[in-house]
Formats: C-alpha cells, sequence, structure tokens
C-alpha cells in the first residue's frame, strides 16, 4: 500500500445557518481503510460527506487529494463514488434505465450487460424493468448500491447510511462490496447507526459532536 493518505482533512469546519455542526476536524482515509463516521442526529454527518463529495463547501478548513486519487470523475477530479441516502434514482425510469444513467454520468460502463450483472449481484435482476417509483425502500436502496459494482477503480467509496432498508441478505452483500473494495486498496468513509459486522470489516471510528471529546 502507498505510504501517504488518500485523503487528508485539515481543519475543517460547515455550519448550518448561524450554528457551527463542527470546527478544527483533522483527520486522514488511507487505501484499504475504511472509516466509521459516528455522531448523533444533527452533528453534520450527512454535511461532512457531502463536502467531501464537492457537493458543497466547508466554511474553513481545506481537503488535500493525493495524485493517486485523481482520475477524470467529475469537474474535481477526484476519485470517488458517492451514495447518499436519497438514492438518486430517476422515478420515471425503469432500474435498469436509471442505473445505466447515473454509471454514464460518473463516466463508469454503463453497457446493459455490465448494469444487469450488477442488479443481479444485488438481487434486482428480476425487477430491471419496473420503474423505480414502484419499488420498495430495499429495493431502492439495494438498486442505488448496485452502482458500486460497477466501480473497479481502488477509489473512496463515500456512503450515506449505506445498510438503511436493507435485510440481513442484504447487509451481507453490501459487507462482500466493501470487503472486496478494501482489499484492492480502495478506501470507505460511511455513516451508518448499526454496527458494523466486525468479523467481516475493521473499521476506524471517526466521532462528530459532543461524543468527539468524551
Amino acid at each position: 500500500m502507498p505510504d501517504f493518505p488518500l485523503l487528508q482533512v485539515s481543519g475543517l469546519a460547515c455550519r448550518r445557518g448561524n450554528d457551527w455542526l463542527f470546527r478544527d476536524l483533522n483527520f486522514s482515509v488511507w487505501p484499504g481503510q475504511l472509516v466509521w463516521l459516528r455522531g448523533h442526529n444533527g452533528s453534520g454527518k450527512t454535511t461532512l460527506l457531502r463536502a467531501i463529495s464537492g457537493l458543497s463547501d466547508p466554511d474553513e478548513g481545506h481537503l488535500a487529494w493525493t495524485a493517486a486519487s485523481h482520475a477524470a470523475h467529475g469537474p474535481s477530479g477526484r476519485r470517488l463514488a458517492y451514495v447518499g441516502h436519497l438514492n438518486a434514482m430517476k422515478d420515471d425510469l425503469t432500474v435498469c434505465e436509471s442505473l445505466q444513467f447515473i454509471a454514464r454520468l460518473h463516466g463508469r460502463d454503463g453497457s446493459r450487460p455490465r448494469v444487469l450483472e450488477a442488479l443481479r449481484l444485488l438481487g434486482m435482476h428480476h425487477r430491471r424493468n419496473a420503474a423505480v417509483r414502484t419499488l420498495s425502500q430495499g429495493q431502492r436502496r439495494r438498486a442505488a448500491l448496485a452502482r458500486l459494482v460497477l466501480e473497479s477503480d481502488a477509489a473512496l467509496w463515500v456512503l450515506d447510511e449505506p445498510f438503511d432498508a436493507l435485510d440481513i441478505a442484504g447487509v451481507d452483500t453490501v459487507n462482500g462490496l466493501l470487503k472486496a473494495h478494501l482489499a484492492r486498496g480502495g478506501s470507505v468513509l460511511l455513516t451508518s447507526h448499526l454496527p458494523l459486522d466486525a468479523s467481516a470489516l475493521q473499521a476506524t471510528e471517526l466521532t462528530l459532536g459532543p461524543e468527539a471529546a468524551a
């Protein structure tokens, strides 16, 4: 593994209105590392994930990406995959069409055979031609997470509550994806209100809010 972090976060601060969510936040994410972001509701977990993904700007501090983390991926050039808690699936498209759209938007292989393979792995192949609006919450989550199968780089995965609405089989499948990604030198930064499976994943915990000083 490289002897430098994929991402270095220094003095980061974000606010909501007039209130600071967090200030002077410093941490690194290394190749092959899973960072479990923890904290109470409203502590700024989603805000931090969005800032790291380039979807919003922090109020203070900066993010330093190593040269190895850059590739043709969006305007920032950061090599990452972000899956938020809203799933970003288009209601009026079929499951297959929506995943193809997301893949092509991010410069990934959105060919139908590749997308169907991803849906099959997440147990969603039988719903491939169904409109996204007809899916249950668990099915929407599985379909959204299928985009991770299309990621082959040792990049950073930024995941906001990836296990939400999943059954035991779904959780096992996602754990398998995470484990394989870490094994190839990829990194993961995630939030989860559910305990992580310590037998499958080793995590470094990072806590926001008052608990951080405890």
